[in-house]
C-alpha cells in the first residue's frame, strides 16, 4: 500500500483537528499500527521542573491505541476546541502498511 505523503499528512493533521469522539478513535484505529508510539517533546516549564528532579532529557510518550485515544482526545479538549491551537504537521515514521508507528510532536511557543 502506497499513500501519499500529502495524503497521509493531511489525514493526520485531520485526526488530531476532529471534534468527535467517535470519529477520532476510529481514524486512530485506521491510522495508527497496534503498538505506535507518540513522542511529546513537552514545554520548557515542564522540562525545567523534570531537569530540577534529576531527569536532563524529557521526552512524554502515549504508545498503543488506548493511550493514543487517550493524548489526542485531551489534546482536542484542551488545545484545538477551545480554538487556543490547531495541529499541523509533524514527523511521522510509518510501518509496511503505511500506518503511523512513531509520531513526534514539537510545542512552538
Amino acid at each position: 500500500m502506497t499513500t501519499s505523503t500529502t495524503d497521509l499528512a493531511d489525514r493526520y493533521v485531520a485526526l488530531w483537528n476532529e471534534p468527535d469522539p467517535d470519529r477520532r478513535r476510529t481514524m486512530v484505529r485506521e491510522r495508527w499500527c497496534a503498538d505506535a508510539v507518540q513522542v511529546l517533546d513537552p514545554p520548557e516549564e515542564i522540562r525545567e521542573r523534570a531537569a530540577e528532579l534529576g531527569f536532563p532529557h524529557t521526552t512524554l510518550e502515549a504508545r498503543g491505541h488506548a493511550a493514543l485515544e487517550m493524548r489526542i482526545a485531551r489534546a482536542y479538549e484542551s488545545f484545538v476546541a477551545p480554538g487556543a491551537f490547531v495541529f499541523r504537521r509533524e514527523f511521522l515514521i510509518l510501518d509496511a502498511e503505511d500506518r503511523i508507528r512513531s509520531d513526534h510532536q514539537f510545542i512552538d511557543r
